[in-house]
């Protein structure tokens, strides 16, 4: 009897793990996810079935952004349409690709300042909350409840007793632990609290390997924030464990804190289906520094590879200089063509990694791609005082970016994320002066894979094997 519901069992699985393995070489995004799926399924099906049913989704087939559901946010959009527009004499690059991923345009009157590490990251966003008049838009993937988080939690609630209106939200992943007393005390004192573990959005279901990977303050519709900081002691620098933490955050002003104001009603819209169109300050000032510049949201609500072609439209346009700094280093074979061609064209193409392991499979992975663009003339610079997590790139002195996309297939199809461009010199040399600095806190990777020990010779092409889903 035993035997024969073992083989029914046995057989159920297989047959589940065909129809699995069907459906995901016909929706998977890349070749190279869908041959690695039905590989797995079906070589190892008691393992492969239950790993696709949390991992296994290549679109977030049930996540319809405020833009599809909410006319308010699609008529939002098309006001952007009316801001200042860019003198053409001033973009030295083709920004058409970008409108177009952001379905947003490029517009004139913005500013910028680098924050550089934690402590001057959340100085500025505390003092922003403390002069907030109207209202805080808050949005971080991971808050702890440490003394940082106790810090943000208090003047939050300091804020709603000035009578401003704060709005609160993070995501269920990766805030999993923490406690619920932290958004009971919040809510209690008058902050509105999209709590994680009851929205729409990924939670404990199927969908969970879905991240809402977002940084972002808004202040007033004025002030706005967005970089690489999560809430929680380490992006201080006081963990244990990593030390040093190496980061950048952005703080903006003009008509982009607009833009990354209605990504933000598109994640509240889905949190909570409430439209905060007619709640807010559109209408706001510009900036002295009149900059262009674009707020660009990706994520797998798209109905394109908005993430990946980001980056691609970016490495296209390099034709001097092409540095990058992120924490993980996975790229896709187009991102690795585009990289490639890029430093075969004369491109001074520079990657900037940790040296310290944070999460272990795509820090080994990453190995397997440096050999292969080293080749091409480009260089990787291995960052080695304390953890580095910021995500930036510099294109010539034409373009720079400061947000949350990591070089890695999460970030490009299964992470919702944002970068704020600067298509202008001055933010370009003040980027590319600051990763000046990280390369000297770095030493360049000679070492071909056959040279490197043992754990990752052979380790790094195990661990590549995992890279359309790292």
């Amino acid at each position: 009897m035993w035997a024969l519901l073992v083989s029914f069992f046995l057989f159920a699985l297989y047959c589940v793990a065909v129809i699995f393995a069907i459906r995901a070489a016909q929706t998977a995004r890349t070749p190279q996810g869908a041959v690695g799926w039905v590989v797995f399924l079906l070589s190892a099906p008691m393992f492969g079935v239950p790993f696709y049913l949390f991992l296994g989704h290549h679109r977030f087939a049930g996540y319809r952004i405020a833009r599809q559901e909410s006319e308010r946010v699609v008529e939002g959009i098309k006001t952007f349409a009316d801001y200042s527009k860019p003198d053409p004499d001033t973009m030295r690059i083709n920004p058409r690709p970008f409108e177009a991923l952001a379905h947003l345009p490029v517009s004139r009157g913005n500013g910028a300042e680098l924050l550089i590490n934690g402590d001057a990251t959340f100085k500025s966003i505390l003092d922003a909350i403390d002069t907030a008049k109207n209202y805080v838009l808050i949005q971080f993937y991971i808050v702890r409840d440490d003394d940082l988080g106790r810090k943000v939690q208090d003047r939050l609630i300091a804020a709603v007793k000035r009578g401003v209106h704060v709005r609160f939200m993070t995501d269920a992943v990766g805030s999993y632990g923490l406690p619920t007393s932290y958004l009971d005390k919040m809510r209690e004192a008058g902050v509105d609290v999209a709590n994680p573990r009851k929205q729409r959005g990924p939670n404990f279901r199927f969908q969970l390997n879905y991240r809402n990977h977002r940084k972002t303050v808004i202040v007033d519709g004025e002030t706005g924030f967005i970089g690489g900081h999560n809430i929680g002691v380490e992006y201080l620098g006081q963990s244990r464990r990593f030390g040093n933490w190496r980061d950048t955050h952005i703080r903006m002003t003009g008509h982009m804190v607009r833009q990354l104001q209605l990504i933000f009603c598109e994640d509240w819209h889905w949190a909570r289906s409430e439209d905060l169109i007619d709640q807010l300050d559109w209408a706001g000032s510009e900036s002295d520094q009149d900059m262009n510049a674009l707020l660009v949201a990706t994520g797998p609500g798209d109905d394109t590879e908005t993430g990946a072609m980001m980056f691609f439209s970016a490495i296209t346009e390099a034709k001097e200089r092409l540095w990058i700094a992120s924490p993980y280093f996975v790229p896709d074979i187009d991102i690795m063509t585009a990289l490639q061609h890029a430093a075969l064209r004369g491109v001074d193409v520079r990657i900037l990694v940790p040296d310290v392991i944070d999460h272990r499979l795509p820090w080994l992975a990453a190995f397997a791609y440096f050999d292969d663009i080293r080749d091409c003339g480009a260089r990787v610079f291995r960052y080695t005082d304390g953890f580095m997590h910021q995500k930036v790139f510099v294109v010539d002195d034409t373009l720079a970016a400061v947000g949350t996309t990591n070089l890695d297939n999460r970030s490009f199809r299964l992470n919702f994320e944002a970068m704020a461009l600067f298509f202008d010199a001055r933010a370009a040399n003040a980027a590319a002066a600051m990763l000046e600095t990280d390369f000297s806190s770095s030493y360049e990777l000679t070492r071909t894979l056959p040279q490197q020990p043992i754990y990752i010779r052979f380790g790094a092409p195990l661990a590549r094997l995992f890279a359309p889903i790292l």
